[in-house]
């Protein structure tokens, strides 16, 4: 077979007109030195007639060149490149996409005789016998030079890029993210926000002030820019995520890898001069995508796993405020409640800006990439400070969760995930304790299920103690002897102290008995009184205190329990934990005994 190649097309690119999908050579390729991201790939690429050595490769085909796909002498076709000017008007190809036609394995050879290319001048003209191709000792047929039309895919100088529109008033040139420099004076972008951070504040030996940051895409790359000061009144509430916009004049510089994961060697820094506007022609930039999990899913996802979720918003919390473990600074929190289709709800928790901003407009549709999952208490979800959260965002699963939501989620009882402080109703398989033990719930990881369970035993001894006072901190307190209690964690000691239960109680159904331990929640649920209140009974009334107990024992309720198996002094036993415990709805609970019944009498 022969290969021939788009004759003239180098040319034409550099000359800043449009060309249909050319087919050029590979001659030779290198490996740029990068101390700041992902290396970079410059290629030596033949027409035939002429050879051009300004070729980049954008970032994202780097795993082309290093699986051998882009060995020298392959064949390729661009179906989507760049032309940029950069110092001194020297021109850079930047190829975005493409695909191979031919190995070298399967080509050989240089095809043609290509002359390097010299600015201002002529190319050879093309000989008749097709000197730019290389025929193969068998089969004629040959891949047809393609059409150049005005509506080519590759785009170039002084045309727009595909997906991009031109600048307003049509003029100016749009240059691509994976072509910008440090040598580059004038450039515009045309780019989509894809993360936006809060505003946070700053303060060293030279002042203080404030920041924010965003992060810039288009086809060829992404770029992360920094807004200092006043920059940040003039664009921290213009610039908005997953949408489309126009910069230029803003300061080029070697990227501190430290502060960012975004990979480009270079960042921009907002100053005096930039400009930015708001792009309002329909575009074919990329958007944010998305890998959404189903909410019911979140029990077989492993803790500290980053995903992205989507839900409507069905509860919000106050904003509260918790300290720091490290930097003993404190931070603005909020929880909100989210559910879909799958029947089930998550609290996830936000922080700082977002907190403190969010506001309830009836419900809105969450859209969350960068999600940390955690299993405090059966799932629980919190905003990463590199993730985004989107309100009623523009896409097909927002629209379809909205819609769901208004005409029957409103009207629906939700099975729950939530931490410590809130109870968790029915959001897990329904086991008998015989259950639990017979399939080895626990045995491999925490292993999290629902059972109806009456309290046969509570032991009193050791059934509370003296914790930190400080919100974010339960952390047991060692008594100084002199009025004062110290906590380790804080390093600090305090004149005062606040109780936290901690029960440990036999449980039982019609099949067995399992012990559980109880925490704060769970346990004052159990004995109907707060921590304080049974602290102050059992210093100045212990027959009170003996009578709540009394009180507590042989109720029945609905359990929420983790199962793990855990080692201790070479031991392996069942550890349970209850996450919550709710008083039994007979009338739900009797409901739901006739559809086991009739779901068994079908199946049999």
């Amino acid at each position: 077979m022969s290969y021939q190649l788009t004759s003239g097309a180098l040319q034409t690119i550099i000359n800043g007109e449009n060309i249909e999908k050319p087919i050029l050579q590979i001659l030779s390729s290198k490996k740029i030195p990068s101390s700041a991201g992902a290396e970079r790939y410059r290629l030596l690429l033949s027409d035939g007639q002429l050879s051009y050595s300004s070729v980049m490769l954008a970032t994202q085909l780097n795993p082309m060149m290093e699986d051998g796909s882009l060995d020298n002498l392959s064949v390729i076709k661009l179906n989507k490149f760049l032309c940029n000017i950069i110092q001194n008007d020297k021109k850079v190809i930047i190829l975005l996409d493409l695909e191979v036609i031919a190995k070298a394995s399967e080509v050989g050879q240089k095809i043609g005789n290509p002359k390097s290319y010299r600015a201002g001048e002529a190319a050879p003209a093309a000989a008749e016998n097709n000197t730019n191709s290389l025929p193969a000792p068998s089969k004629p047929p040959s891949v047809p030079i393609p059409n150049r039309t005005p509506l080519g895919s590759g785009p170039v100088v002084n045309n727009k890029p595909p997906g991009l529109p031109t600048t307003p008033g049509g003029t100016g040139r749009i240059h691509a993210i994976a072509g910008l420099s440090l040598y580059q004076n004038r450039w515009k972008i045309c780019a989509r926000v894809t993360h936006k951070s809060a505003v946070r504040n700053w303060s060293n030996s030279r002042g203080e002030g404030k920041l924010f940051s965003v992060t810039f895409l288009d086809d060829s790359g992404e770029i992360r820019a920094t807004g200092f000061n006043d920059a940040v009144d003039k664009f921290f509430e213009f610039l908005q995520v997953n949408k489309a916009y126009y910069v230029s004049r803003a300061t080029l510089k070697m990227a501190n890898k430290k502060f960012s994961s975004v990979q480009n060697d270079f960042e921009m820094t907002f100053n005096s001069d930039t400009v930015i506007e708001l792009c309002t022609e329909n575009t074919n930039l990329p958007t944010i995508t998305y890998d959404f999990k189903p909410l019911k899913d979140l029990g077989q996802i492993e803790p500290n796993t980053i995903i992205d979720v989507i839900g409507v918003v069905t509860n919000v919390g106050d904003i509260t405020t918790v300290v720091g473990r490290q930097s003993n600074k404190e931070f603005s929190k909020r929880d909100l409640q989210l559910a879909d289709q799958s029947g089930m709800s998550v609290r996830f928790t936000i922080w700082g800006g977002d907190a403190e901003s969010f506001q309830d407009n009836k419900n809105p549709v969450v859209a969350v990439k960068g999600a940390k999952v955690s299993d405090w208490g059966g799932r629980t979800l919190s905003l990463l400070s590199s993730g985004q959260m989107i309100l009623n965002p523009d896409i097909r699963e927002a629209h379809f969760l909205r819609g769901w939501y208004d005409r029957d989620g409103c009207n629906m009882e939700f099975n729950t995930f939530q931490g410590d402080s809130a109870s968790i109703r029915g959001g897990n398989e329904w086991k008998t304790f015989e259950q639990v033990k017979s399939e080895k719930l626990g045995a491999t990881k925490p292993d999290y299920f629902t059972s109806k369970g009456t309290v046969i035993f509570i032991k009193k001894g050791n059934c509370m103690y003296m914790a930190c006072p400080n919100e974010n901190c339960n952390k047991k307190l060692i008594d100084q002897g002199n009025n004062q209690y110290r906590c380790e964690k804080c390093d600090q000691e305090f004149p005062n102290f606040k109780w936290r239960l901690l029960l440990l109680t036999n449980i039982a159904d019609y099949t067995g008995s399992q012990w559980v331990t109880c925490f704060q929640d769970s346990a004052e649920s159990l004995l109907g009184v707060s921590a304080d209140e049974l602290g102050n009974l059992k210093e100045m009334d212990e027959f009170a205190f003996d009578q709540v107990f009394q009180e507590a024992s042989f109720k029945s309720y609905i359990f929420n329990l983790r199962a793990k198996f855990e080692t201790y002094n070479d031991e392996t036993r069942l550890k349970t934990i209850c996450v919550s415990a709710t008083p039994v709805d007979w009338k739900t609970y009797g409901q739901r005994l006739i559809k086991e019944i009739n779901n068994t009498e079908t199946r049999a």
